[in-house]
């Protein structure tokens, strides 16, 4: 029942059902969009996927050509037991005494190589590698500036997405700026050079950055303290729904075009979620619409079937007399907060960490079946899924610090043991970086959780969002590691285990957050740490 003296919208949110039928139907078309929008999020892996491919012998290939004929080593240098992709030795036979599909040894002058005008293919898959000729070595920055644009275009999006979100509401961040995406999405299949695709990639991750955040914060908003971790764990569970979509329909066409109207295609039907979703009630509260506000929660209980007096709904108005008209909305006023500011600070590191870990374990893994890059991945997401349901125990049992913290030890340790691990051992390489994968995504679920939980409400986007944007440098970092491995090669492994245990450190600084209402105000953010102390005082008292 709710008391008299509390006046906060969680204890509403606890009247009108809490998490009742209502709060599930709104909670899946949201966790939905979560979904579009991590499909979408990973496709530049496959977009830009680097194919198999050797130089075509003309006067030797058959039609169609055989990838590896017993003959290809007289034709072509080999790398181990690779053949070289741009590189064969001059024919010097007479074409007339050449059979196709026999070309012997003395057909080619091997002490001299050319550089290939044509290629043959592994596979049938389809590339923009193959759409703007960006076979061979000095082509294959373009295709890993295809992820770089990504991630520039997302630090730029998710800074951006959180001022207006905090400022026009989360719904507009959710649907144009996931339509705005689809658009741009769907433009890059028409373009007709690299640049023009690169210069529709970097907007449609700019567009679509804040998606994912707006998501989370709405699941978080819409629940009261207690339910908080349950949406937050969903929320992310669709994170990896999303990306195991993106490689099963990459695997099913293995052409990039297609795969793009796949992905894109759904998207426009967020459009609906004008009339479908209603605005975060928090956030209505924060900007003083309290009549929106009241609406929603008159709808959600009839919804629920719960009846809900309008003298009790007039209390709602209360909360918003502890948001004063000059902090709303303002954010420097909050970096004004020494407390803040370090916390901040603190914040964004542990997001740089957690990028570098989730992304660099996830584009730069040692292949875990051979020759099959979309089952690599899919598996990869797979892992994703326990952690995320691990994430739940986890918070309820240690705190959220403290689980963040051990999220980042089990990462670091993990990658630590790469180096004691036999290179021949198929079966200990796996299970150490899958463990790797499995704290790096805890980590970021209960980072996730923790930064939503410790600034004030009308702050609330605006703070993830500068955190998250300042976590996409270890999103741009992680793809350069393995340029690291030319100068040691242990030495990306060694990187990803010493900022785990620097980011597992810091993040015990962090207020704990357990079980609190969520701040509305700079003050109520500051005072996290005394607030969780009188709880646990009285936690105590009636113990005892």
């Amino acid at each position: 029942m709710k008391s008299d003296d509390d006046n906060s919208l969680d204890s509403f949110l606890v009247l009108v059902g809490d998490f009742g039928k209502y709060q599930i139907l709104i909670f899946t078309l949201v966790s939905f969009a979560v979904v579009l929008h991590s499909s979408i999020h990973t496709a530049y892996v496959f977009t830009a996927l680097d194919i198999s491919y050797r130089c075509a012998i003309p006067d030797c290939d058959t039609n169609p050509a055989e990838f590896e004929p017993s003959w290809l080593s007289n034709a072509v240098p080999y790398k181990g037991s690779t053949p070289t992709k741009c590189e064969k030795y001059i024919f010097n036979g007479n074409h007339t005494n050449i059979n196709y599909g026999s070309c012997p040894f003395n057909a080619f002058d091997r002490n001299r190589e050319i550089k290939c005008s044509s290629f043959v293919y592994r596979t049938e898959e389809k590339s923009i590698l193959q759409e703007y000729d960006l076979q061979c070595d000095d082509n294959l920055w373009k295709l890993t500036m295809v992820g770089t644009i990504n991630s520039i275009g997302q630090f730029f999006g998710l800074f951006i997405g959180g001022l207006i979100s905090d400022r026009y509401g989360r719904k507009p961040v959710l649907i144009w700026g996931m339509v705005l995406s689809a658009i741009c999405g769907i433009s890059r299949a028409f373009m007709p050079t690299y640049n023009w695709f690169l210069f529709f990639e970097f907007l449609d991750a700019t567009f679509g950055a804040g998606t994912y955040i707006v998501g989370f914060v709405l699941g978080v908003e819409l629940v009261s303290p207690k339910k908080r971790v349950m949406t937050g764990i969903i929320s992310s569970s669709c994170f990896a729904i999303g990306e195991i979509f993106t490689a099963g329909s990459a695997w099913a066409v293995k052409s990039w075009k297609p795969l793009i109207f796949i992905l894109y295609s759904p998207i426009f039907l967020l459009i609906s979620y004008h009339w479908l979703v209603p605005e975060s009630v928090r956030w209505n509260l924060s900007r003083g619409h309290v009549e929106e506000a009241k609406m929603t929660l008159r709808r959600a209980a009839k919804f629920n079937g719960i009846e809900l007096s309008e003298s009790t709904l007039e209390k709602l108005a209360l909360p918003t007399k502890d948001c004063p008209e000059d902090e709303t909305g303002d954010f420097k006023t909050a970096l004004k907060s020494k407390i803040l500011s370090v916390r901040l600070v603190n914040c964004c590191f542990c997001w740089i960490t957690c990028t570098f870990l989730f992304y660099g374990l996830t584009l730069n893994s040692v292949s875990l079946v051979a020759g099959n890059s979309y089952l690599d991945f899919i598996l990869t997401a797979l892992i994703e899924v326990p952690a995320y349901i691990c994430c739940n125990f986890m918070l309820d049992l240690f705190g959220r610090k403290k689980s963040v913290s051990i999220s980042y030890m089990v990462t670091g340790i993990a990658c630590s043991a790469f180096l004691f691990v036999p290179p021949d051992s198929h079966a200990g390489s796996l299970s150490v970086y899958l463990i790797g994968k499995f704290g790096a995504t805890a980590a970021f679920t209960n980072l996730y959780v923790i930064t939503s939980e410790m600034f004030p409400t009308n702050l609330r986007h605006s703070f993830m969002g500068f955190c998250s944007t300042f976590g996409r440098l270890g999103c741009m970092i992680a793809p350069q590691t393995p340029l690291l491995a030319q100068i040691w090669k242990p030495l990306p492994v060694v990187c990803f285990s010493v900022m785990s245990v620097v980011a597992g450190l810091l993040t015990m600084l962090f207020p704990e957050t357990s079980n609190i209402k969520l701040p509305d105000t700079i003050e109520e953010a500051e005072n996290i740490s005394s607030r969780v102390k009188e709880l646990q005082e009285k936690e105590k008292a009636i113990i005892s």
